[in-house]
């Protein structure tokens, strides 16, 4: 079976420029890579003179099926039929045999419209059209309305609204997050620098880089002094503010403890002079500008594994003065009936642990106590356990709030 490039292949050559976009590009940027030699294996002299009837037919297959492909011929001598023809060079001259070779005339058409009307009117954006033609061909639907938000916001600099408040015509707070990967390469484009905040990359901050107003982070909390309670109603007190508001709060108890687990937040005892927080896992934004916990003794509660000495790490990063609850190898060993399996362990150093936590999280994470990463969640430890460590911080009062 010869080897012999047929025009599946030249068609394939050109497709694999379709693929990554070069194609599509050279109708924002007028730098063409044509006319362009394709690459093609023809009949070496032996072949031609022993399996002519072979070579003529794929000659002759070649140029019947390559429509938009320029073939150069070059001559040979054959021993008894004398001078003959073979294709030795394949050519694509213009950008349309392209196209035509391929069958994409009338997707290039849909981006050449798109090229037009961005043109027109945002010509800022031609670069990410000629970087992402594709994704701009799959969006053309779509186009002219993300233009339409690109323009209002240049016009409406960092707004300071909310999505929902952007009054467009069918463009609604949904739209703008289903394209936010798009209209964010666009933003970045077409705003002036000082309009993007450099500190809030990504997609899930879109809102916040391009200065639009995003849902408040919350704080929710219970006091656990009745002494200390927010409101005289006698009942328990359970409490969601907005992070503005909880920095402002300033409660006056001197120890605040954060817990993981929203039953160990409901079901965290009665104490003298302190509240309970319900914890955000790696996020402590809300908590970090409440400044008056610097000056409160903070005990984290969190599962006994590698990614719960994590959390305290990084909350340590916020307040230095933190201090771990439950989170020791006593409590670790008392519960071992209770260990499950870790499937995603943090493997990197944690600076910000104190000597026997470190010890604790290296023997997690390096399998020391068993063949596995071992953790103790935080909900499975006896309450009485609980119980008892929170005594060593002074007598209960009585009764909730």
């Amino acid at each position: 079976m010869n080897r012999w490039t047929n025009a599946a292949d030249l068609r394939a050559q050109v497709q694999r420029l379709w693929d990554k976009g070069r194609l599509l590009a050279c109708l924002v940027d007028a730098e063409q890579p044509f006319p362009l030699r394709l690459v093609l294996k023809t009949p070496s002299s032996n072949e031609l003179s022993d399996r002519f009837d072979e070579a003529r037919n794929w000659s002759r297959s070649l140029q019947q099926e390559v429509e938009g492909c320029r073939l150069v011929p070059r001559e040979f001598r054959h021993r008894v039929l004398g001078h003959n023809a073979v294709p030795a060079e394949a050519w694509v001259d213009t950008l349309d045999d392209a196209l035509q070779l391929i069958g994409k005339r009338r997707e290039a058409q849909r981006f050449a419209a798109l090229v037009t009307e961005t043109r027109t009117r945002l010509p800022v954006l031609l670069p990410w059209l000629q970087a992402n033609p594709l994704r701009a061909l799959a969006l053309h639907e779509h186009w002219s309305r993300l233009m339409d938000i690109v323009a209002w916001l240049q016009a409406h600099p960092r707004p300071d609204i909310y999505l929902r408040q952007m009054d467009l015509p069918d463009v609604h707070s949904k739209y703008v997050e289903e394209h936010a990967a798009v209209l964010g390469d666009l933003f970045d484009l077409a705003l002036a620098p000082q309009a993007i905040d450099a500190s809030a990359p990504g997609t899930a901050n879109l809102a916040r880089r391009y200065g639009f107003r995003t849902k408040p982070v919350r704080v929710r909390l219970r006091v656990l002094d009745p002494a200390r309670a927010l409101f005289s109603t006698g009942a328990d007190e359970d409490i969601t503010l907005d992070h503005a508001c909880f920095a402002r709060l300033a409660l006056a108890v001197s120890r605040v403890f954060i817990t993981e687990n929203e039953v160990n937040f409901l079901a965290f005892p009665p104490m003298a002079d302190a509240m309970v927080i319900f914890g955000a896992g790696y996020g402590f934004d809300a908590l970090a500008s409440a400044r008056w916990l610097h000056e409160r003794t903070l005990c984290y509660w969190g599962d006994i594994d590698t990614h719960g000495f994590a959390i305290l790490d990084q909350l340590r990063g916020h307040f230095a003065q933190v201090e771990s609850f439950l989170m020791d190898h006593a409590t670790l060993m008392a519960h071992r009936a209770q260990w499950t399996s870790e499937s995603q362990p943090v493997l990197r150093d944690l600076p910000r642990l104190r000597p026997a936590e470190r010890t604790l999280f290296d023997d997690l994470r390096w399998q020391r106590l068993e063949d596995r990463q071992v953790r103790l969640e935080q909900e499975r430890i006896g309450f009485h356990w609980v119980e008892q460590a929170l005594s060593g911080f002074g007598p209960p009062v009585d009764g909730g709030l």
